[in-house]
């Protein structure tokens, strides 16, 4: 299980804006989790899930205009369905996972560029998947907005797409292609499945060859 913390870094962390984590919670819906992202406490988002690439997804999200840092603990996560008095159900969740999760959200270090932190029980497996989600991070943090506005038009995996989000935007295909290779979104795309890969790995018991 992968456990995903998202701390606001906001210029004043003592007033985090409950708008940002409301924003970055319907980003994240439509991922597959199995417990959906929400706030946990002011300027605080979490969830949980069972597939490396949701999870790379989320820790994206989160690290686009360096809005958060990303904890990630990779372990087991046991949930036990608690029904309430007044009818609603609650889920409380234990296990080692949470533990890695609670220990990535304590030691990321919110000065760096990219704030990630990747904690398992192999160390070496978390220390390699860290290092790549910050290189994907970095990429994904130091666009502009003016690059974003083509890049969410944009479908990975679909060819053909460069002219109707030119005409679409009201620019020139040209544009939409400088704006592509200057973001270097193919090259984020076809990173992404490596970092999955390697939190994968974190799963394991044994450690990463180097």
């Amino acid at each position: 299980m992968f456990v995903l913390t998202l701390t606001q870094r906001a210029a004043d962390a003592s007033r985090p804006d409950p708008d940002t984590d409301r924003e970055v919670c319907r980003r994240l819906s439509a991922l597959s989790t199995r417990a959906p992202f929400q706030p946990s406490g002011p300027g605080i988002v979490r969830g949980l899930t069972e597939d490396p690439q949701a999870a790379v997804d989320a820790a994206m999200t989160g690290l686009r205009d360096s809005t958060y840092a990303v904890g990630i603990g990779v372990g087991d996560v046991f949930l036990t369905r608690v029904d309430q008095p007044d009818g609603r159900v609650a889920v409380t969740a234990e296990g080692p996972g949470m533990g890695f999760g609670h220990d990535a959200a304590q030691h990321l270090r919110s000065t760096d560029r990219v704030a990630v932190r990747v904690s398992a029980a192999d160390p070496g497996a978390a220390a390699q998947a860290e290092a790549v989600l910050r290189l994907v991070g970095h990429i994904v943090s130091a666009r502009s907005a003016a690059e974003w506005r083509v890049l969410d038009l944009m479908v990975p995996g679909t060819r053909g797409q460069q002219k109707a989000v030119a005409q679409q935007l009201g620019i020139t295909p040209q544009a939409v292609s400088k704006a592509v290779v200057r973001s270097l979104w193919n090259e984020e795309w076809q990173a992404r499945p490596a970092a999955a890969t390697l939190l994968r790995l974190c799963e394991s018991a044994g450690p990463l060859e180097a």
